[in-house]
Parts: C-alpha cells; structure tokens; sequence
C-alpha cells in the first residue's frame, strides 16, 4: 500500500493514499464565521465548494505552518449516509509517501476515544510513523455542520 506522510508538530503521519484524490498547494481559502476552529473553510475545487478541516488546529489546537511543504489534502469522506464526499485537509510537509503493508502497522498500546482516527504505527529510520482514518477524523458535529443535507419539503 501507498501512503502520504505529514506532520502534526514533531509527529510524522500517514493517509492511505488510496483515500486521497488529489494533493494541492495552499489555496485562497473562504472562511466561515462562526465554524468550529478546525474548519479553515472552503475553497473552490474545479467549481466546487470544498470544505477545508486544518489538521493541526484539528489536533493540536493550533494552525498549521504555512510551509512551502503545508498542502491541501483533497481526501474521499464516508459521510454518516455512506456517500463519498471531497474534504480538503491542511497538512504541513505533505510531500512524501512510503510504501508498507498494512501487516507492517501494530497497536500503539494507546486507546484515545477522543482521537478515534488515530491508528496503527509502524516505523522507519526516522522513527514512528501513525496511520491516519479519514472516515474517522471528523467529530459529529462537525461532519454533521460540513455534510448534513437540508432537509427539502
């Protein structure tokens, strides 16, 4: 399997690059008043609106950097009605992948309800390395904000 290494803080991740459609520079992004911290926005992808969740913010309660290696990860989201939606993800030095099998993760020994999308590790030379579900990033009321359909009489 592929997989698309960043960073949150000093800890290196990864994402299944057979979730993820497309990797974009920094964008012009619009901004929601009133969102939670972590949705950064939308931005415009070939015409469409797209939401945008900041990982670090998401994670670490801080932005992310705005790095020549900071992109936007265009990933495919199983929304709660089981319909695959775009969702854009900043992440800081999103510009490697690595090839492992998914036999190569193992526990962490940690259970972090709260932090649900966390998953296995693995390791290389430069350390560990955790494996990122995108299904799980969002909390619900954030993915309900982000993907609820109005209801239409």
């Amino acid at each position: 399997m592929l997989f698309l290494l960043f960073q949150l803080g000093k800890d290196r991740y990864a994402l299944d690059a057979s979730q993820i459609a497309e990797v974009l520079p920094l964008t012009r992004i619009k901004q929601i008043p009133q969102a939670p911290p972590e949705v950064a926005g939308v931005f415009n992808y070939r015409g469409a609106p797209v939401p945008l969740i900041d990982l670090s913010q998401l994670t670490l309660n801080q932005p992310a950097q705005k790095r020549l290696s900071t992109r936007i990860i265009l990933a495919h989201y199983l929304d709660d009605q089981g319909e695959k939606r775009l969702l854009g993800l900043i992440a800081e030095k999103a510009t490697e992948t690595i090839r492992r099998e998914a036999a190569d993760f193992t526990t962490s020994g940690l259970d972090n309800a709260d932090a649900a999308y966390l998953g296995q590790v693995t390791a290389d030379t430069h350390g560990l390395i955790q494996w990122v579900a995108v299904d799980k990033l969002l909390p619900p009321s954030v993915r309900d904000l982000l993907f609820k359909q109005p209801v239409t009489s």
